[in-house]
């Protein structure tokens, strides 16, 4: 980490003060702490300076140095520690802070700072021609697993390639940063892995039991209170509609009306399995493949592994995917075992428009380049 001065005096204010309402804001956060510990404001009354000027000044330390009854020294060994803190004028539209600590430069932090030398300025701290933008390299900024990273004013941008780096800058210099979505830029969500879970994805399959009671597992036998009465088995059972234990049975087993029984209401479970229509009905149709199948991992969602698969039903092109009818696409959902994320992504549309024009299309429509 190189050493933090303030700026060259011809960059500094004459003085400082803070507007009415964050003078308001300054005067609430210090009544916040107890008799005595007032110093402890300094953090938030050095970062609504920097909000209010776009940085800190010098004339700004001193302000809140009088202000919390410090010495000047310590407020500025605050602003000069801390990397949040910027000390000389910076983009007005971005300030991009590139973490160059190990996990983020071993997924490519210096690509992005060669990205950030080319499009904004060779040096750290330094403006674009028109004021807009800047950068620098701070040390670690706690996403290391959705590395490599950086950071825009308050918003976390990850999981970056160059690519996608020159895109959110070509955003932020035309007035347009709002556009970008912080945090990944990739499919994950926040930390979780990418492509989705992996683990405890397997549907809740039904437990069924036989007919009879004593094939069933001894686990999902009740166990009666201790003070229950017990059944008198001496009698053979007397129920009139029944007529006997054996035709009762009987009846069961076959799943047969017998008289006084609605039929209805009999073996629920293997009657609905009954009714279900087959899976394989609504599996989507394959093809041949391509002499160029289409990359389908350009769709969010859609890893290697997915990929594969895919390949294995048939399913090569973006414009099958578009297709895809509801029945469709839940038959897929079920085969990957997906609950559901094929709609919440939305897999159709994204194939729609790749099939249409290709990442050109998908940048214009979603704002963000196909991962």
């Amino acid at each position: 980490m190189s050493v933090r001065r303030l700026a060259e005096e011809q960059f500094q204010p004459a003085a400082f003060s803070f507007n009415a309402e964050n003078i308001a804001w300054a005067e609430a956060t210090i009544r916040k702490y107890p008799a005595g510990r007032q110093q402890s404001a300094v953090i938030p009354l050095l970062m609504r300076a920097q909000e209010q000027d776009g940085w800190v000044t010098k004339a700004a330390i001193e302000h809140v140095a009088e202000m919390l009854d410090m010495p000047y020294i310590r407020v500025l060994e605050v602003a000069t520690f801390y990397t949040q803190f910027q000390l000389k004028p910076i983009g007005t539209r971005a300030h991009i802070q590139v973490c160059g600590t190990t996990p983020c430069m071993l997924r490519g932090a210096e690509d992005l700072i060669h990205v950030c030398k080319s499009k904004i300025h060779p040096e750290p701290f330094e403006r674009n021609a028109e004021g807009t933008l800047s950068w620098e390299e701070v040390e670690c900024q706690g996403a290391c697993v959705n590395a490599p990273m950086v950071m825009i004013f308050k918003d976390a941008y990850e999981d970056l390639t160059p690519t996608q780096l020159e895109h959110i800058i070509d955003r932020f210099a035309a007035g347009k940063g709002d556009d970008i979505k912080p945090g990944p830029q990739v499919d994950r969500i926040h930390s979780a892995p990418v492509g989705g879970p992996t683990a405890l994805t397997d549907p809740i399959q039904p437990i069924r039991f036989s007919d009879n009671p004593e094939s069933a597992p001894a686990a999902a036998a009740s166990v009666p209170p201790a003070n229950a009465a017990k059944p008198d088995t001496s009698a053979p059972e007397t129920d009139p509609k029944l007529k006997t234990p054996a035709t009762a049975k009987k009846a069961a087993a076959e799943n047969v009306k017998v008289e006084g029984e609605n039929a209805d209401t009999a073996r629920p479970v293997e009657k609905a399995a009954a009714a279900a229509p087959s899976p394989e009905k609504n599996r989507p149709v394959g093809i041949d493949r391509p002499e160029t199948p289409d990359d389908l991992k350009m769709i969010s969602g859609v890893g290697p592994k997915i990929e594969a698969t895919l390949n294995g039903l048939g399913i090569y092109t973006f414009e099958q995917i578009a297709k895809w009818k509801k029945a469709e696409r839940e038959w897929v959902d079920t085969y990957l075992k997906f609950s559901g994320r094929i709609e919440r992504d939305d897999w159709a549309k994204q194939a729609k428009v790749l099939a249409k024009g290709g990442e050109a299309e998908y940048i214009k429509v979603f704002g963000k380049k196909p991962r």
